[in-house]
């Protein structure tokens, strides 16, 4: 039952805490903090000299000058939270079996790349396995509809073959479509992946079809979500933020417009200007069409051989969407 108190800091435990469900919520009961929301309570507590683990040892102190702007911060909340230390063990203790680490935005392996575009709205912890050292090499996002034709999938294995033969690691989000064919195509041909996950780590943990990348430090998977969490529309549209930030550059293969995580995740990036993102050009897709209209790079597979798709990836920068390109860039011609 002290498993945390021997693999985890006092201060990790807080954050553990404060922002981490154990289980599946209960009506009635304090919910953990929001990304958002811890934010907030980090940056008023680095402000004034405290780290979360304070809570533990001046908890009246930091709560009689703690005041949420929001209002929804409150000592009761935080109390209740806080008073979860047994269902935590038992939580990582399970959790620790299946090989699941924890990360926290104070840690050395969270991903950078994301922690310097997110900044205080970076989730405070990840949950993960795999090879940590994945999350520092960035690489390319492809993403993409769940319901892909022949052609999108034969256009998905071709490109992130290209891009394992330049060792270019590919950022997804481990659902079927677009995303799981891009990173078991890129496992398949020696290269790595990175897939930041919506719901049930603890069961891809243990997959069959990720298990042996993961034995080989191929692959790391990563949640923000707590590990036996089920799907939920919000977490994934949450998490498509993290898919962006954790590459260099992203590639829609596959969008409708208006509608869906993969349409929601490249319209949130062109808003915030995170990375550029390239759009499969033949496409009839309406997303496509749309993402491309509003200055989308549009991008087509290189047919000749050699070291090619690094280059064309660095040529451009993030375009904001209010200006939309005067004529057509294509760099793969």
């Amino acid at each position: 039952m002290n498993i945390q108190n021997n693999l985890y800091s006092e201060n990790t435990q807080a954050v553990l805490l404060l922002s981490t469900f154990f289980s599946k919520p209960k009506k009635g009961e304090a919910r953990p903090l929001t990304a958002v929301e811890y934010g907030r309570f980090a940056r008023w507590l680095h402000e004034f000299n405290y780290t979360p683990s304070s809570l533990f040892h001046q908890f009246d102190e930091v709560l009689s000058r703690w005041k949420d702007p929001k209002g929804k911060i409150t000592a009761a909340r935080l109390s209740e939270i806080l008073g979860r230390k047994a269902a935590m063990g038992l939580a990582l203790e399970k959790w620790q079996r299946a090989g699941v680490w924890v990360i926290t935005r104070q840690d050395s392996e969270y991903p950078q790349l994301l922690k310097k575009q997110l900044r205080h709205i970076s989730p405070p912890v990840f949950f993960g396995v795999g090879n940590k050292a994945l999350l520092q090499k960035g690489g390319l996002a492809v993403i993409g509809s769940r319901g892909i034709d022949n052609i999108d999938e034969e256009f998905t294995q071709n490109i992130v073959i290209q891009a394992a033969q330049e060792s270019i690691n590919i950022v997804s989000g481990a659902a079927r479509g677009v995303d799981e064919t891009a990173m078991l195509a890129s496992l398949n041909s020696g290269g790595t992946a990175t897939g930041i996950m919506a719901d049930s780590l603890l069961k891809a943990a243990t997959a069959s079809k990720w298990r042996k990348h993961l034995q080989n430090e191929q692959l790391v998977l990563i949640s923000s979500f707590y590990p036996e969490a089920g799907f939920s529309v919000g977490n994934a549209m949450a998490r498509n933020k993290y898919i962006y930030t954790a590459a260099n550059a992203a590639l829609v293969v596959r969008a409708d417009e208006g509608k869906g995580g993969t349409w929601a995740g490249a319209k949130e990036n062109n808003e915030n200007q995170w990375v550029p993102l390239f759009v499969k050009q033949q496409s009839e897709a309406s997303g496509n069409i749309a993402l491309l209209a509003r200055g989308a790079h549009p991008f087509e597979l290189k047919k000749d051989s050699g070291l090619w798709l690094a280059e064309a990836l660095s040529k451009v920068q993030v375009v904001k969407t209010s200006s939309p390109p005067s004529h057509s860039l294509n760099l793969f011609e």
